[in-house]
Formats: structure tokens, C-alpha cells, sequence
């Protein structure tokens, strides 16, 4: 079942965060700062919604949509810009359910595209979004920290 995250839950899904941080190796993990910066997203927020998925009441995954724009279709688009399933949830359609409700949100909240990025060694996921109705892009990430 897919949740949007609120104050009620928001604890419930701090140690799936914390998971998908030390998959990606990020060096300074805070749940304190988790629980901060993922609290200001939700219902009626144009910044963007945070989504989890239970399964038995276990929070298996989780998925985070912002909102951006692109200037040039000159339109909303929305970034799944997280998406985690837990290992032993993973392959048994999690992800797929997760994406396919971040794409619904997309669209009721006025935007063209849905769209993410994943690591090159991520074959997982690859497997998984080449498996979707989707397009792949040629085009290099770029970040440039300040």
C-alpha cells in the first residue's frame, strides 16, 4: 500500500532513507537531519511529495518526487529524485508501483514528464526502468558543488 509521508509516518520510513544513503555511500548520514529536510515535503507542497510503500505494515520502499522546470518544452516536470526498496523486496513490482505513482502525481500536479537519473553501475534499477514505457536519455549529468 502507497502512503504519502506526513508527521504521522515520517519515522516510519527514516531507516529506509538511511539505507538508500549507504547504498549510494554518502559519508555523513543524519536521521535528525533526514527527519528535517524530508519533513517539509507533502500534501499541497509545490516543492514536491515524499511517498512510501508497506507491506504487512513494513515500510519496504519509498519514493520522493520534486518539481522543477525545464526551459526548453517550457513546462513543469517532476524528478523522482529517490526511489529505494528494501533487498528482500526488491524484483516483486515495489519500484514499479512506486513510479507509476509518482507518474499519476506527476500529472494531477501539472507536469509533462516524470524524470530520474541512476548511477551507471545501478543495474538493478536499469533493468527495472528499461523495462517501463519509457525514454532513455544520452545526455551527462553534471554537479558542481558550492
Amino acid at each position: 500500500m502507497i502512503e504519502e509521508v506526513s508527521e504521522k509516518n515520517i519515522e516510519d520510513v527514516l531507516p529506509l532513507i538511511r539505507a538508500y544513503q549507504e547504498f549510494y555511500k554518502v559519508s555523513d548520514i543524519s536521521d535528525a537531519r533526514n527527519m528535517e529536510f524530508f519533513s517539509q515535503f507533502g500534501s499541497g507542497n509545490s516543492a514536491g511529495c515524499q511517498f512510501l510503500y508497506r507491506e504487512n505494515s513494513e515500510v519496504v520502499g519509498f519514493a520522493t518526487v520534486y518539481f522543477s522546470y525545464t526551459s526548453t518544452i517550457t513546462a513543469k516536470v517532476a524528478v523522482l529524485n529517490d526511489l529505494y526498496t528494501s533487498p528482500k523486496m526488491r524484483g516483486k513490482g515495489v519500484g514499479k508501483k512506486l513510479i507509476e505513482h509518482c507518474r499519476e502525481f506527476a500529472a494531477n500536479n501539472d507536469a509533462v514528464r516524470l524524470q530520474w537519473v541512476t548511477a551507471p553501475d545501478n543495474e538493478k534499477a536499469q533493468k527495472l526502468y528499461d523495462s517501463l514505457n519509457t525514454n532513455k536519455s544520452t545526455w551527462h549529468f553534471y554537479a558542481y558543488n558550492t
